[in-house]
């Protein structure tokens, strides 16, 4: 019986995260990067590359909410 991959994706609250990029280097899909819009602080924040089903690797690992020091993702696995 084939093993079945879990499905997920996050959100990230841009006018928190500062884009230190911390989970952009521990995302083992390549699922986040900076996004090219500021915030209203100043910052250029991480964004979720996942936009469709089809592009979405994301499994819901929580590793990049975990690294987050500003606590700016929310992660959402199927189930």
């Amino acid at each position: 019986m084939a093993k079945k991959v879990l499905k997920g994706m996050i959100i990230i609250d841009s006018e928190l995260c500062k884009g230190c990029g911390l989970c952009i280097s521990v995302c083992p899909h390549e699922m986040i990067n900076v996004s090219e819009v500021l915030n209203e602080k100043g910052y250029y924040p991480a964004q979720f590359k996942g936009s469709s089903k089809e592009d979405n690797a994301c499994t819901g690992c929580a590793t990049c909410a975990i690294i987050c020091p500003d606590v700016a993702i929310e992660v959402y696995r199927e189930r």
